[in-house]
């Protein structure tokens, strides 16, 4: 039997709908937010920086090198600041990709009137320059369709941007010269990598590496920055906690959230026989999900618009193009 709501729909949607108290709206930190995303813009300089000129002379994309913090070549890139300007490809293009991500989160909690900051950048002397960015969601989301849509949203945002620019960074890339000595990383590739080369061959059968396995091709550092996009948006689209995914689980049935946040933790547990990461990622989603053990992240009506389904179904195929059981690995 169909649950019925024992408030009109039409009631709710306009509560959920309605602005918050502007005594209620704190002042936003614009300064924050500026000196974060120039620190980022610095740090992922330094990482860009270093994969350019590995790109430019044919050398190892990932190498731990001598430097203090391996993979973060402050000091060399500092040793000619000059340098930094060979990083903006790759930062331009990262940053993009989490940008769009994020506002995609911002502009649908703005249509629903759900109070939210700007974007924080996270800087960190990491792999690929930065921890990534986060809004912050300082009220409560007011319904189930506002939840859905606010957390499909920079999922989509995000993924769209990345499969844009992967097309053009595929035309930037070259085959892996023969001689070249190996990476100390290697990445894993999704499937829409693949896709992607299938694409190339079809609207550019001449190119290089138009029939070249993926791992003879070296990819511009442009390429490596939508590798970057897809698995943020892979762990943002785990249907666990207070993910992206979990949000989505969550508005199309409240009832299974709990369940499937403990089998996603199981499951990458399995999958960190293939690779560790995976088990760094089941640490952090335990701890996500016994702190919100009890957690209502909307209330139950009035139920999610059927035409959701065919969004849900979209998340679900992203999610599979964008996953990749080892990730990342040391050579």
């Amino acid at each position: 039997m169909a649950e019925t709501s024992p408030i009109p729909s039409s009631t709710i949607e306009y509560y959920y709908r309605l602005p918050e108290p502007a005594l209620l709206r704190p002042s936003e930190r614009y300064w924050l937010h500026a000196l974060l995303l120039l620190a980022t813009v610095f740090t992922t300089l330094v990482v860009g920086a270093r994969l350019e000129f590995n790109f430019l002379h044919n050398l190892p994309p990932f190498v731990a090198g001598d430097e203090y913090l391996p993979f973060f070549p402050l000091k060399w890139a500092l040793q000619v600041p000059s340098r930094l300007l060979l990083g903006i490809p790759f930062s331009a293009t990262l940053l993009t990709i989490l940008l769009a991500h994020e506002m995609g989160h911002y502009l649908l909690c703005r249509y629903y009137r759900v109070r939210a900051t700007l974007p924080f950048f996270i800087p960190a002397p990491t792999l690929i320059g930065t921890l990534g960015a986060v809004i912050r969601i300082k009220a409560p989301i007011r319904s189930r369709k506002a939840l859905f849509d606010i957390g499909i949203a920079g999922p989509i945002a995000g993924f769209v941007v990345a499969v844009t620019t992967l097309m053009f960074a595929l035309m930037l890339s070259k085959p892996l010269v023969a001689s070249a000595r190996g990476s100390d990383l290697r990445l894993g590739f999704p499937a829409i990598f693949y896709l992607a080369q299938d694409l190339l061959r079809v609207i550019a059968p001449q190119h290089a590496i138009a029939g070249l396995p993926l791992i003879r091709i070296y990819f511009h550092p442009t390429a490596i920055a939508a590798w970057v996009g897809m698995f943020a948006t892979a762990l943002n689209l785990l249907p666990s906690s207070q993910l992206d995914g979990g949000h989505v689980v969550y508005a199309l049935a409240p009832r299974l959230h709990r369940l499937t946040s403990w089998i996603t933790v199981a499951v990458l547990l399995a999958l960190g026989r293939w690779n560790y990461v995976w088990w760094f990622w089941a640490m952090l989603l335990i701890g996500m999900n016994v702190l919100a053990w009890r957690q209502r992240q909307a209330p139950e009506y009035p139920q999610l618009p059927p035409n959701r389904l065919v969004l849900a179904l979209f998340a679900a195929i992203m999610l599979a193009l964008t996953f990749t059981i080892s990730p990342i690995r040391a050579v």
